[in-house]
């Protein structure tokens, strides 16, 4: 596989990943680490679940593979993620020294690489990280606009049953 088909192969996997978030009633985002071809972490969103605002796919994901690594340090790897960033997420990214980020969707509320900042390619930083984005950007927005969708359903359904 070339570059792209990779990239396109490791996002399927991320979006498999909020999937399993949307199931648990959680916000459809999804995050997988690589290392030389190796998925070595992977998580999705847990806030809802653990009622913990830190509980973001790729803070767990970077947790994971830090882990398995016995190392801060994720050089060498390649973070594949659904949404863009967060700034919480992005200085996570930072701080990890993870040098290339892959993400789908704009986030134009949060996003905090390319849409409201540019936090993981300040040269004021020590780190920059090389950053692609729009990978399956259509896919991966979409499983956020059928989750909010199906959420504002469910409290207009409940809504009218509260009434009657």
């Amino acid at each position: 596989m070339n570059g792209s088909e990779l990239d396109h192969f490791y996002m399927q996997l991320a979006m498999e990943e909020a999937e399993k978030a949307a199931a648990k009633g959680e916000v459809p985002i999804g995050a997988v680490i690589v290392r030389d071809g190796e998925v070595i972490a992977r998580a999705h969103n847990l806030r809802e679940t653990t009622q913990n605002a830190v509980t973001h796919a790729e803070l767990l994901a970077i947790q994971e593979a830090c882990q398995k690594l016995g190392s801060w340090r994720l050089e060498n790897t390649q973070l594949y993620v659904t949404l863009e960033p967060c700034p919480m997420c992005a200085g996570a990214i930072l701080q990890s020294r993870i040098p290339r980020v892959i993400y789908g969707a704009r986030d134009v509320k949060a996003g905090s690489v390319d849409s409201l900042y540019r936090l993981l390619n300040d040269e004021r930083f020590n780190h920059q990280c090389d950053v692609t984005e729009n990978v399956l950007a259509e896919e991966c927005g979409q499983l956020l606009t059928n989750f909010f969708r199906a959420l504002r359903e469910n409290k207009k359904k409940k809504k009218r049953e509260s009434l009657l």
